[in-house]
């Protein structure tokens, strides 16, 4: 029974990390917004990139947890941080044209 609770005691304060490195990493460009006026974001970008680093958290978290081999997690780790960067290029710039990026 003790081990049940420390298991969920670890996924608790795990993803309590996850949640607070996304917060950390917003509160970049809202600190930014207040010093300079190059950096303009309105709420749905907070949202949609709190969504986009919250995915990407909660996914490696999922990976470190079930994945056994390090070969592998590191594997996964690798894919899922590339795909967050080519939404975030996307979204960004339009590197693909598509329409989400306003193309």
């Amino acid at each position: 029974m003790n081990t049940e609770t420390t298991s969920k005691t670890n996924v608790v304060q795990r993803v309590s990390i996850v949640l607070g490195v996304v917060v950390a990493i917003l509160c970049i460009p809202l600190v930014a917004m207040q010093f300079t006026n190059e950096v303009n974001w309105d709420l749905p970008d907070f949202i949609v990139m709190g969504a986009l680093l919250l995915i990407t958290g909660m996914s490696i978290e999922i990976v470190t947890r079930k994945v056994k081999s390090v070969q592998l997690k590191l594997a996964f780790t690798l894919i899922i941080l590339l795909i967050l960067f080519l939404v975030w290029a996307e979204l960004a710039v339009g590197i693909f044209g598509s329409p989400f990026a306003g193309s």
